[in-house]
């Protein structure tokens, strides 16, 4: 294949997945190929679909996606098309046989390969850089990649394999390198922050790790997300507590709060614990937003374990939560073990019933809001209004600030003043008393 072609990726699923596309997308542009990321242009005759596998709307998203491609090559409109990542490395024979438009099926770390077959060279001096796709003022970090846990319900350690932590060393010249590209919040991500560092330093090295990152000063925030409530890091906490660079926020997916379920979902962790945990937390950092991630319809949830559920969400006020419904996963110890004994109708009863409950949450804690000064982050324009975010609120799947002001600059902070909300968002003003 001929240098200066155009190449598309398009990314689905989570963090971690961008980050790996925005990994190929600089080898390739290194390599004098052009690139574009999500393009919906056709000027691009060579696409990559780095997939998602985790549940099944994830992998029917996937699925459609590289269909919608079969169909632009049939039609002339792209020449070559490739799959790689989770779906590609969970099903590659099956794919293979079901889409043999297809020209190649890759994995989640076939860099080399890809490259190979794009008559390219894999350059091992780039370690850490990457071309950034988000807007320029955040990045996501991943700190190890695969996951040790054995949740009942998630394919992940099948399809990305066992836990593998990247030293602090190679973690903080990434960090560097994004701080160079003005980079002002860092996303930490991995499957798994709480067991950062056991597979390489023995012990969880988090709150190591984010000594180190504290130390480059052009990074103003620096986001938690995914940490596992089972042997969490307390000492993280007390880190939080002394240093405001780190984010006031934390995602953990709690999953469930029910003894019985937790038991079969295999987390380690009981209802007493959950809660103590919840409590510790808020106790030494009041102002901390706590985003979790619960499952409903896990194989034995009953109506009283449900009723459990939706008392702990109540209890529990969570300033940002999501929910999935249970999806019955090959080769999971779930699919092995047990019957996907709750039908359709009940899992999306239930779950509508959690998002109705946390709907009425977010307003109330929304609407505590209003009169109060934050710092906000702009991370763009549309129409009237800036859109930007308080510490609370991470990228995409939390809620925004919106403000109507022409004296603003994307990519930097200000202090807002909130004067209105709704269940999810927030309107404010400049704050012109601090100097706005």
């Amino acid at each position: 294949m001929s240098r200066k072609e155009k190449i598309n990726i398009v990314t689905l699923g989570c963090y971690k997945n961008l980050v790996d596309s925005e990994v190929l997308l600089k080898q390739l542009s290194l390599n004098n190929y052009e690139i574009a990321h999500n393009s919906d242009s056709f000027d691009y005759k060579i696409v990559i679909v780095n997939t998602c596998g985790f549940i099944n709307d994830a992998k029917q998203e996937s699925i459609d996606t590289i269909l919608q491609f079969v169909k632009a090559k049939k039609k002339g409109k792209i020449r070559n098309l490739f799959v790689m990542g989770c779906l590609s490395q969970r099903y590659k024979d099956e794919l293979k046989k079901e889409i043999p438009e297809v020209d190649e099926f890759y994995g989640v770390d076939d860099y080399r390969e890809i490259l190979e077959k794009l008559d390219s060279q894999y350059i091992n001096e780039l370690l850490g850089e990457r071309i950034i796709t988000t807007p320029n003022h955040y990045a996501y970090l991943k700190i190890a990649e695969g996951c040790d846990r054995n949740c009942s319900f998630c394919a992940i350690p099948n399809i990305r394999g066992k836990h593998i932590s990247k030293s602090i060393e190679q973690i903080v010249k990434e960090a560097d390198f994004l701080a160079k590209q003005n980079v002002k919040e860092l996303i930490l991500i991995s499957q798994d922050l709480s067991y950062y560092g056991i597979d390489i330093y023995k012990k969880q090295m988090l709150t190591n790790l984010l000594e180190e990152l504290l130390k480059i000063n052009s990074i103003e925030w620096i986001r938690l997300q995914y940490l596992y409530p089972n042997k969490f890091p307390e000492d993280l906490i007390q880190l939080m507590k002394l240093n405001n660079k780190i984010c006031n926020y934390i995602d953990i997916p709690f999953q469930h709060i029910s003894d019985n379920i937790l038991s079969k979902m295999r987390r380690g962790i009981n209802t007493n614990e959950t809660y103590k945990l919840i409590q510790y937390i808020k106790e030494e950092i009041p102002d901390i937003a706590i985003r979790t991630t619960l499952l409903v319809g896990h194989p034995g949830e009953t109506e009283y374990n449900f009723q459990e559920l939706k008392e702990f969400i109540k209890k529990s006020k969570f300033d940002k939560l999501g929910v999935f419904k249970y999806s019955h996963e090959e080769d999971t110890y779930a699919f092995k073990n047990y019957i996907d004994d709750i039908s359709d109708k009940i899992k999306q009863n239930r779950y509508d019933e959690i998002m109705q409950i946390q709907q009425q949450i977010s307003y109330n804690l929304n609407q505590e809001r209003i009169g109060k000064i934050y710092k906000v982050l702009i991370d763009r324009k549309e129409g009237d209004f800036y859109i930007g975010r308080t510490q609370y609120d991470s990228p995409e799947v939390d809620g925004e600030v919106l403000i109507n002001d022409e004296n603003i600059e994307i990519g930097m902070f200000y202090n807002i003043l909130i004067t209105e909300a709704d269940e999810y968002d927030l309107f404010g003003k400049l704050n012109h008393v601090n100097g706005n």
